[in-house]
């Protein structure tokens, strides 16, 4: 049923994910591959209303299960308009964020149990997993740095939230090395670019 290749890019916040995402898809536009690119929570425009809410910095009192189920809405809805359409299709599909977010941030950093995310997430994307994804590691304090000091909702927890977080994409990869290839995030983003390429010409030779 899918003909197309699925790409996820994750990390933590200031690591470089969203320009290597954008380059890969300059990238393969000028390969002449049909290729599109989301981000998440959003993309669609009922995932992009709730992406506001999620990320309004008046959202104080916005509990863990409220904002793991809004983020499980926002995913479900862009899997159903765009996802399985665009992969059926043969496009190649990458993702500025995807479930291991939802693993990392409100299971490893918030506290919420890893295997009820699974679960929901599994009924959120119909079972559907990436092909490949790419985890630019990078240490959190230089990370948040490169933030700025303009911060959404999330961006502003504490140094030990966003170091859990971390922490729980490090194990997300150790636990499926065949899917997730952890990236020194500290690296220029040309040699970051060039691991992303062989990987990607790897997987298109599959």
């Amino acid at each position: 049923m899918v003909k197309g290749k699925f790409i996820t890019f994750e990390g933590s916040e200031g690591c470089g994910k969203s320009t290597q995402s954008k380059m890969l898809l300059d990238y393969l536009q000028k390969k002449k591959l049909p290729a599109k690119l989301f981000r998440e929570p959003g993309g669609v425009v009922i995932s992009e209303k709730i992406r506001a809410i999620l990320l309004d910095k008046a959202n104080t009192v916005m509990n863990k299960e409220c904002e793991t189920l809004l983020y499980m809405a926002a995913r479900a809805q862009l899997v159903e308009e765009v996802v399985i359409p665009e992969l059926k299709a043969g496009t190649i599909l990458l993702c500025d964020r995807f479930l291991d977010s939802t693993i990392a941030y409100q299971g490893y950093g918030c506290g919420v149990d890893i295997k009820t995310i699974s679960s929901m997430g599994n009924f959120a994307t119909k079972g559907l997993k990436p092909d490949l994804t790419f985890f630019l590691d990078l240490d959190t304090e230089e990370g948040l740095r490169r933030r700025g000091s303009e911060r959404d909702r999330i961006e502003l927890r504490s140094l030990e939230y966003h170091n859990r977080v971390r922490s729980g994409y490090r194990e997300i990869a150790s636990h499926d090395p065949q899917r997730v290839i952890m990236i020194d995030g500290s690296k220029s983003k040309e040699e970051i670019f060039q691991i992303v390429k062989d990987a990607l010409e790897k997987l298109l030779k599959q």
